[in-house]
């Protein structure tokens, strides 16, 4: 019987919450001591965050080392919801791993007893919303929630440290089964007319060139968002474009992120001052225009045509931990002077918008009028971490691939077209996951 787990787990949605944890608490995880979140970065991928900042009162150069990020944070009972303002996250890079605190502080109607205490058995479970706040509620080892939990906890998904409970919500089916069937009836409907949903949660004709990933979410029921990549029972749903589904050959890498430079020439003196200085008269002779394109990869030789070469500053990548908070992925020219730089605080930000599990789902185009065909084989990824990309980035795995110009640059009205982006070839995405399959459907 789970009848008082739903009826938490239902009091969470009610508040917006569409992904659901729980925490079985060992002794040291108490307002004293911090909650403990796991190993590694990973808890970033699950728990929504602010800016990472360092931490001011750790002392530098020590083993208290750290770093922390604010979590818009609220407790939950039956009266509501009591938002707790001082709550955060403390990175220790030098473990590496990560802490919760700060999440009695100012809380009206906090679980002080319960999160004071060392008491064995205690459950903490967590709700999170699409716009990044994070409902919790903790209760002892013998609250009928616990006594729920400890019957199921053997046939639950685990994600870190955490049990994942979408599956109590959908009468016990695990999120994987439901997500594999739902991708083998798309692959068994053959070819489908391009679609997008709408607003109104209808699918609609689509004609543009980039239907592949519209059609699939339309297919899932999945309305597109501004809030992360399209989400399916708590799964990152990734599309990409194949010639057949002989030989499953992508027809161009993965786009992980595309965060604007933050530092070096380009942040300190603009895009067009760094463009005139690195960039490139068009090589198809698109007259006043100026390029900034290549590859860039950490150990690669300067490009020829810019005078750059991206390097790695802060990680120790033998061991896989962070050196310094503060370090950096750089752009240099012979010289050594920065032209672009990407600090990791900011690298941390936009990785923790990517999902904790992931599908790759290949598809097949014909036109006119333009439909798609989805394949049998998949890949699912389990576990990502932000160590595990500068891990990437360190063996040149994932690249720098810019698209910049300037157009109209000798004329009086030059305008900027800016797309910076880290990618990686689809052989290499198992080096971002802890765990990876192929499933044929």
């Amino acid at each position: 019987m789970t009848e008082p787990l739903n009826h938490l787990l239902d009091m969470m949605a009610d508040h917006g919450a569409t992904r659901f944890y729980a925490k079985q608490l060992a002794p040291n995880d108490n307002s004293k001591n911090q909650v403990y979140l796991g190993s590694g970065f990973g808890a970033l991928n699950i728990i929504p965050h602010g800016p990472i900042e360092q931490d001011e009162t750790s002392r530098a150069g020590s083993v208290r080392d750290r770093a922390k990020a604010v979590v818009n944070f609220f407790w939950i009972e039956d009266e509501g919801l009591s938002p707790a303002p001082d709550a955060q996250l403390i990175l220790y890079p030098k473990y590496p791993e990560i802490r919760m605190s700060g999440f009695l502080r100012g809380a009206e109607r906090a679980p002080s007893n319960l999160m004071n205490s060392r008491g064995e058995g205690r459950v903490l479970f967590l709700g999170i919303t699409l716009d990044g706040r994070v409902i919790g509620h903790v209760v002892a080892h013998d609250a009928p929630e616990s006594v729920n939990l400890s019957r199921m906890a053997d046939r639950l998904e685990m994600a870190g440290v955490f049990l994942e409970l979408q599956s109590i919500r959908q009468n016990g089916t695990d999120t994987k089964s439901t997500l594999l069937s739902e991708l083998r009836r798309i692959h068994r409907k053959g070819w489908i007319p391009s679609q997008k949903m709408g607003k109104d949660g209808l699918p609609a004709s689509y004609s543009a060139r980039n239907g592949g990933g519209y059609t699939l979410e339309a297919e899932l029921g999945v309305s597109p968002n501004s809030y992360s990549e399209p989400d399916f029972l708590g799964w990152e749903v990734k599309q990409y474009g194949v010639r057949d589904f002989l030989r499953f050959a992508a027809k161009s890498p993965v786009t992980l992120m595309t965060p604007e430079p933050t530092g070096g020439l380009y942040r300190d003196e603009g895009a067009e001052v760094f463009l005139r200085t690195y960039g490139y008269a068009d090589k198809s002779g698109i007259e006043n225009r100026i390029n900034f394109g290549g590859i860039y990869s950490v150990g690669r030789e300067f490009n020829p045509r810019t005078g750059l070469t991206l390097v790695l500053e802060g990680f120790d990548v033998a061991a896989g931990k962070l050196k310094d908070v503060d370090g950096t992925v750089s752009l240099i020219d012979r010289q050594d002077r920065v032209a672009a730089s990407w600090t990791f605080k900011g690298i941390i930000e936009h990785w923790n918008r990517k999902h904790a599990k992931a599908v790759y789902v290949p598809s097949v185009k014909r036109a006119p009028p333009p439909e798609y065909s989805f394949a049998s084989l998949i890949k699912l990824f389990e576990g990502t971490d932000v160590l595990m990309l500068l891990r990437a980035v360190a063996v040149g795995s994932v690249y720098y691939d810019p698209g910049i110009k300037l157009e109209n640059a000798h004329l009086p009205n030059p305008r900027i077209k800016r797309r910076s982006q880290f990618r990686i070839k689809h052989q290499f995405l198992e080096q971002l996951y802890q765990h990876g399959e192929l499933i044929s459907l």
